[in-house]
């Protein structure tokens, strides 16, 4: 444990930000198994919906830097050949 008070405050605030990208990462994880799930079902409108909310979603994480733009737009391209596949 740090003595020095600037360090204890780095302690207390990387935590704070752990939690906060831990919770971001979900987020993202859950917005993209709804989306292979509806893919799964071969339902197009709700993968529709659920492509739009994923992809967003997306652009997001790489916007708070959670997913390199390269991981990201490899995973959107995936999603965007499934749904392709789906009609």
């Amino acid at each position: 444990m740090p003595n020095i008070k600037s360090a204890k405050k780095r302690v207390l605030v990387n935590s704070a930000k752990a939690m906060q990208n831990k919770a971001a990462r979900s987020a993202l994880k859950t917005d993209i198994k709804k989306f292979e799930a509806a893919v799964a079902e071969g339902n197009r409108s709700e993968a529709d919906s659920a492509y739009k909310v994923a992809v967003k979603a997306v652009d997001k994480a790489v916007g708070h830097g959670l997913l390199h733009r390269n991981n990201a737009a490899r995973k959107k391209s995936a999603m965007t050949i499934k749904l392709n596949q789906l009609a």
